[in-house]
This record gives C-alpha cells, sequence and structure tokens, in this order.
C-alpha cells in the first residue's frame, strides 16, 4: 500500500441475517442508515437492502456458485480504497460474517493493511432456518449435541475433506451448510460410516423468506425427493432426530416484515 494512502475511515463486517429483516440487529440496521458506503454479498434480501442510506454508494460484491463477480482478493483491495476515501464502509454479509461467509479472512487481510475493522454478528441461516421450519436443533428427548459443517469446501485448505465419518458418530444433529450440490456424496459418506438410510433430514430453502420451502424425508428418499420438487439451492441441510419435531411445530411458523 502507498505510503502516502491515508486511512480515513473504519470498515464493519456486518452480518444481514438470513434474510427476514425483522432479524437484522439494531446495530446491523444502525449502520446502513449512516454507511457512506456498502459492499454486499449476494443473497441479501432486498428489505435489507433498503434500510441502506439513500445517499450510500452500494455496491454488489456478491458471488454465487459458478457466477462471481468479484474475485475475493478485488473485495479487499475495494474495502481499503473506500476506507481510505470514506469514514463508514459497511461490508454486508448475509447471516453470519464468521459462520462459512468469510469474514475471518477478511478481517485478517484488512487488519494487515492497517485498516480498522469491527465486526457486527448476525443470526446465522443455520440457526434461523430450522427454526422457521419448526425444527429445534437441541431438545432434550431427541438431541443434545449439534454440529455446524460446509458442504462445500475450498481448494487448498487447511485439510483435504470433512471427517463425515466422525461426524455420523459424534454428534446427534447436523446442520449443513451450502451442500445441496454435492448432498448425494455427503449422504453416501455417512451411511458408510454407520447413520441408518433411515435417519431424517430436511432441506430448508430460502429460509426465514415469505418464499421458504422444506422438503423432509430420508436419507434414503431426499435426493428422489429433490429430483421430483426440482429442489435446489441456497439451502440448509439438517440431519437428525429432531427433523421428526417438525410435524408438530411446523404448525406455527414466525411471522416476517417485510
Amino acid at each position: 500500500m502507498p505510503k502516502s494512502f491515508d486511512i480515513k475511515g473504519k470498515v464493519y463486517l456486518v452480518g444481514a441475517g438470513p434474510g427476514d429483516p425483522g432479524l437484522m440487529t439494531l446495530k446491523g440496521k444502525g449502520l446502513l442508515e449512516c454507511a457512506d458506503v456498502v459492499v454486499y454479498d449476494a443473497l441479501i434480501s432486498p428489505p435489507i437492502l433498503a434500510m441502506i442510506n439513500p445517499q450510500a454508494e452500494q455496491i454488489d460484491a456478491g458471488k454465487r456458485r459458478g457466477r462471481h463477480s468479484m474475485q475475493q482478493s478485488e473485495i479487499t483491495a475495494l474495502l481499503i480504497e473506500k476506507a481510505a476515501q470514506h469514514a463508514v464502509v459497511v461490508r454486508l454479509k448475509g447471516g453470519d460474517p464468521f459462520m462459512f461467509g468469510r469474514g475471518g479472512e477478511e478481517m485478517q487481510d484488512l487488519l494487515a493493511a492497517g485498516i480498522s475493522v469491527e465486526m457486527v454478528p448476525g443470526i446465522t441461516s443455520g440457526i434461523a432456518a430450522p427454526a422457521y421450519a419448526g425444527i429445534p436443533l437441541t431438545h432434550r428427548g431427541y438431541s443434545s449435541s449439534v454440529t455446524f459443517v460446509t458442504g462445500h469446501e475450498s481448494a487448498g485448505k487447511y485439510r483435504p475433506q470433512v471427517n463425515w465419518q466422525a461426524l455420523a458418530r459424534g454428534s446427534e444433529t447436523i446442520v449443513i451448510y451450502m451442500g445441496i450440490h454435492n448432498l448425494a456424496h455427503i449422504i453416501q459418506q455417512l451411511c458408510d460410516a454407520g447413520l441408518s438410510d433411515s435417519t431424517p433430514i430436511a432441506l430448508v430453502r430460502w429460509g426465514t423468506r415469505p418464499e421458504q420451502e422444506t422438503l423432509s424425508g430420508s436419507l434414503a428418499s431426499i435426493l428422489q425427493q429433490m429430483a421430483e420438487a426440482e429442489f435446489d439451492a441456497p439451502a440448509i441441510a439438517v440431519i437428525g432426530a429432531v427433523v421428526n419435531l417438525q410435524a408438530v411445530l411446523g404448525q406455527s411458523t414466525p411471522s416476517q416484515h417485510g
């Protein structure tokens, strides 16, 4: 970074939550309302984007499977540039930035560049989407442990693969982010590790939004159900006995306010 590159502002890594604007934190909302620049990801719901200061510069840096509008290095360089020009720069990320959102990597890079950074947590979809579908991740009669895991792994990461065998043996509830496109492989790994193919699974698509859909079945049936329903990402997968509670608890769903 050039020596003349004076740092003027601060970057806030803000979690937008899973989609329902009512789940946006008050702190995050306040920052959007006073931001000079907002660099936002894909999947941020329109009602949350509507909270942004109308005078703020808005930059879409969204990345979707197979469609990357900006590389990660470009996003970091952009945030550094904007922090040199403006007081309040918001990096708006879906869910929680530190939960499979690359918030930790972005924060490291910004701090290394001498940028002041603050993290503002958001509600992660792995908790909110099942809740809106009527699936509690823990329940005294069904599950006392829950594991959150990514179903989409990047190249060159710190380990070659998720240890699905260990997860099958060690967790009563498994919540999988970004796993829809790899679900056949994941199910095979879990079953090879001894998990019964009758184990319940639920897929929650567009969690907490008005268009939320839930598809429930077993490890043996869910792939066929997906094909028949043309069910696709973005969705969270929940595996475990707690899925059976949806039949009762799913009758009451939270209100959504746009």
